[in-house]
């Protein structure tokens, strides 16, 4: 027996939480499968640490999601629902983020520095979106507004502490900054997704609920190049490829990922801990 998907409202408002939530759990439990395989004790704890900050910022998204669906529609979820019970289609992370980090996992694979870079794009962007949605007018919905304000600390954490690796890698051993050259020529292709605004976003921003993410770009781009410069890398050229994950269409890794976090609620219907 199998627990059924269930269907989540199109409403824009409700989509750009979803967005916003999808990004946190699934980047999260990516960052989780190195809990027990990264190279040093304090970093196996670190990583672990960050994906626990990343999964408590998707359970007060998912339950302010909550609320907001049940306004519009009458139907009543909790987090758990949206975390474990959508299909692959309806979940809007960017792709950068359900592809693989650590070896062995399925599929070629990030290594430690993959890890890190990748950890720095993501908490950048972040980092961004809770400044931007703290401000002071920065959001209509007082709820997000305080989501926002407690999860920027947790990013400016995030970002340093990728952001110190990064330089420390780069500026390391040649063996080190090529795994960090190979791992930016890797990922940065997937940069462009995280910033394409489309009418969800248009939608967002003109009901006063939050930024487009392409309003985002610009800083993101100074601090990233600024964190580049110091670890010697190169940012690469543009390519005209564009992942579709915040469109609900994934990589082929999505599956795999998706089948391993939702299996123990979907075998046993409603269970808790």
């Amino acid at each position: 027996m199998t627990t059924p998907s269930i269907t989540v409202s199109p409403d824009p408002q409700l989509q750009y939480l979803l967005r916003l939530a999808d990004t946190c759990l699934i980047h999260a439990q990516r960052l989780a499968e190195w809990c027990g395989h990264a190279p040093i004790l304090e970093e196996d704890i670190a990583l672990t640490n960050l994906s626990l900050d990343l999964i408590g910022q998707s359970r007060a998204l998912y339950s302010h999601a909550a609320t907001v669906e049940q306004r519009l529609t009458g139907v009543t979820r909790d987090e758990d629902t949206y975390a474990f019970l959508r299909e692959e289609r309806d979940y809007r992370n960017p792709t950068l983020v359900e592809l693989p980090l650590r070896r062995g996992i399925s599929g070629p694979a990030e290594d430690f520095a993959g890890t890190v870079l990748r950890n720095l794009l993501v908490a950048t962007l972040l980092k961004q979106v809770w400044e931007a949605l703290s401000a002071p007018g920065g959001t209509a919905d007082a709820e997000l507004a305080a989501i926002a304000a407690k999860s920027l600390k947790e990013a400016r954490y995030h970002q340093q502490h990728s952001a110190d690796w990064v330089v420390r890698l780069g500026d390391g051993t040649e063996e080190s900054a090529r795994r960090l050259r190979d791992a930016l020529q890797r990922q940065w292709p997937y940069v462009a997704e995280l910033f394409e605004s489309d009418a969800v976003d248009a939608a967002a921003a003109a009901a006063g609920l939050g930024p487009r993410m392409a309003d985002l770009r610009a800083a993101w781009d100074a601090e990233i190049n600024q964190v580049f410069t110091t670890a010697g890398l190169t940012t690469p050229k543009a390519t005209p490829f564009r992942s579709t994950g915040r469109q609900g269409v994934h990589s082929e890794h999505m599956g795999f990922l998706l089948a391993e976090m939702q299996s123990l609620q979907r075998a046993y219907p409603g269970g808790v801990w």
